[in-house]
């Protein structure tokens, strides 16, 4: 399994949620309600990618990973990163080091690209729908509604989908609506 532990998931059986919140989480109430898992699938909360699981032997041994060097409780991950000399030296001189100017950077671009946030959303809220409610009355209608972002319409069109698969595709949408 590639996914952190931590990840925020949300996990359907059929069409109904069976658990929300971290990966552990979800593999926990997963494992209580189901004998190996078949017929569950897990979405990442951010992607709406779908996790792959093995359910199968100790949930220990599977979610007990080495811990990497960094601050693992704040998420810092070190990694590599490739810099010209006079870049290096430009963020040297600021103050909190290369790593603290590298976070404001960042931070401050992703603030700046809203839009992207709403296209990420957009496409989040259409991965699960296709996987989940891809033969459900409106959904192409709502599919429009998603990309034009127009809230009232796709929730006018997702009203007769099952609850935990409607309320989860306005939860991925809701940023592609600006909420």
């Amino acid at each position: 399994m590639s996914a952190d532990p931590d990840t925020a998931v949300t996990a359907f059986l059929g069409e109904r949620c069976i658990a929300a919140g971290t990966l552990v989480e979800a593999v926990t109430a997963i494992k209580a309600q189901t004998e190996n898992g078949e017929g569950v699938l897990v979405f990442d909360d951010l992607t709406a990618k779908v996790i792959d699981l093995d359910l199968r032997g100790s949930m220990v041994r599977r979610f007990t990973p080495a811990r990497p060097p960094g601050r693992p409780k704040l998420g810092v991950v070190p990694r590599e990163v490739t810099l010209l000399p006079r870049h290096w030296a430009w963020l040297s001189e600021q103050p909190g080091g290369a790593s603290v100017a590298l976070r404001k950077l960042v931070e401050a671009a992703r603030k700046a690209d809203d839009k992207a946030d709403a296209r990420m959303a957009q496409a989040a809220a259409y991965r699960f729908m296709s996987a989940m409610a891809g033969d459900k009355p409106g959904f192409e209608e709502a599919t429009r509604a998603l990309f034009a972002k127009d809230a009232v319409k796709f929730l006018d069109q997702t009203e007769t989908w099952p609850a935990d698969i409607r309320d989860y595709a306005s939860k991925l949408a809701g940023p592609a609506f600006g909420g």
